[in-house]
């Protein structure tokens, strides 16, 4: 089966964004996906990305106005500043970081962990919930259906922190600067609006093999 890799953190709008996009895409082509949330902020400064924390206002303002845009676009509701996303220096470096552990440990449960990926992706950005907070993040995986007390307690787990830092060493390895990004048989596409090239990429590979 045809793997695609989603290297990601769990405090991206884009990825909130693409989210149905990619169900869509995976579901159609029958592909298998990996969530691979990966530490943001260790990452990003070594490949080549800008943490929008510290863009220049001009950059802010347009990734504000874009995020308006595709919200519009998609019909998916979106605060452009929300509640719980730290506009300065966090006090809880792993603020971010905590809701893609719980992520991993559904996966490695052997799960479908993207229906979890999305409803925390959501309640991050749409519905005003502070996702580093461990209470919302089990009661955010139970209403998606999962034994959110049971995810939160392999969090800090040694096999799902080994997991994280394998992400994020392969993500510096394969160039990825931003979030989303997608790896097909090798190949990067970054950001959610890159979806339609991953989705003609799957399908040129189908194809081929018909």
């Amino acid at each position: 089966m045809t793997q695609l890799d989603c290297f990601y953190s769990l405090s991206s709008p884009w990825a909130y964004l693409g989210g149905p996009q990619l169900q869509d895409i995976v579901r159609r082509h029958g592909v298998k996906l990996v969530l691979k949330p990966y530490d943001f902020q260790l990452v990003v400064p070594q490949t080549g990305g800008i943490p929008l924390k510290t863009r220049p206002e001009p950059r802010k303002t347009y990734h504000a106005l874009e995020l308006a845009r595709w919200s519009d676009y998609l019909g998916l509701p979106l605060n452009l500043v929300p509640a719980h996303y730290p506009q300065g220096v966090a006090d809880d470096v792993n603020w971010n970081k905590t809701p893609g552990w719980m992520v991993i440990a559904a996966q490695l449960q052997g799960l479908d962990a993207f229906p979890l990926s999305h409803a925390l992706l959501r309640a991050l950005w749409a519905e005003e919930r502070k996702t580093s907070d461990a209470a919302v993040r089990i009661a955010v995986a139970n209403e998606a259906g999962y034994d959110g007390a049971a995810l939160h307690a392999l969090e800090t787990s040694a096999e799902v922190q080994a997991q994280y830092q394998a992400n994020s060493e392969e993500a510096v390895a394969l160039g990825v600067f931003g979030a989303p990004t997608f790896i097909l048989n090798g190949e990067r596409f970054w950001g959610q609006d890159r979806l339609p090239f991953v989705d003609r990429a799957l399908a040129k590979l189908a194809a081929a093999k018909a």
